[in-house]
């Protein structure tokens, strides 16, 4: 499991109701159902990815996040969780206010664009970087908008949206503790806990 999926577990409380965004195969929602005894929902808009969620015995919408939440109430969720799909969106501004709209609180994990390889990948070859994080070449990748630590912080500024927690992952213990440090410069992926 990533590393991310492991973080965001110690904010979820114990019979939460979460809604994952971009659950995928349901790996993560699954574990979040049995680890904090949590009422579980998902969204999904791969159908392949929803048939595995749903052997799984979860319950699973099939969605486009860029249409919105429509068919949710205001603070209908204790927590929702978008890891890893924020970059994946067409609208991510409009996804975030969503979430924050039908969820009290929310979790968001992106990778950083701004991590020293990304930046060293650009300066010395001038080409768009693939790495584990970020398998893609430019012209097939499912990540439409890559961004920074710092951009997600200057939007959540802008918007109004309040940083309950944050923590920065490294890619090893070194790495980790680099990136709690300097996070744009060192984190491989971001995680944002926030709220109105």
């Amino acid at each position: 499991m990533r590393q991310d999926l492991t973080h965001i577990l110690r904010w979820i409380k114990s019979g939460a109701s979460v809604l994952d965004l971009g659950c995928g195969d349901g790996q993560f929602l699954a574990l979040i159902q049995k680890e904090r005894r949590a009422r579980v929902m998902g969204i999904e808009i791969d159908p392949d990815a929803i048939t595995q969620a749903m052997s799984r015995g979860l319950n699973i919408i099939e969605q486009n996040l860029d249409g919105g939440l429509a068919n949710f109430p205001d603070q209908s969720f204790d927590m929702v969780v978008m890891a890893h799909a924020l970059q994946a969106v067409h609208y991510p501004d409009q996804v975030l206010e969503e979430m924050l709209r039908v969820g009290r609180e929310c979790v968001v994990t992106f990778p950083n664009f701004g991590h020293w390889r990304s930046r060293l990948h650009l300066a010395t070859r001038g080409r768009m970087p693939v790495s584990r994080f970020m398998p893609y070449s430019w012209y097939d990748t499912p990540n439409i908008h890559f961004c920074t630590v710092r951009d997600f912080e200057t939007l959540c500024a802008h918007r109004g949206i309040k940083i309950l927690g944050r923590d920065m992952i490294g890619g090893n213990d070194q790495g980790t503790s680099l990136a709690r440090r300097w996070p744009n410069l060192f984190a491989t992926t971001a995680i944002y806990h926030i709220s109105r």
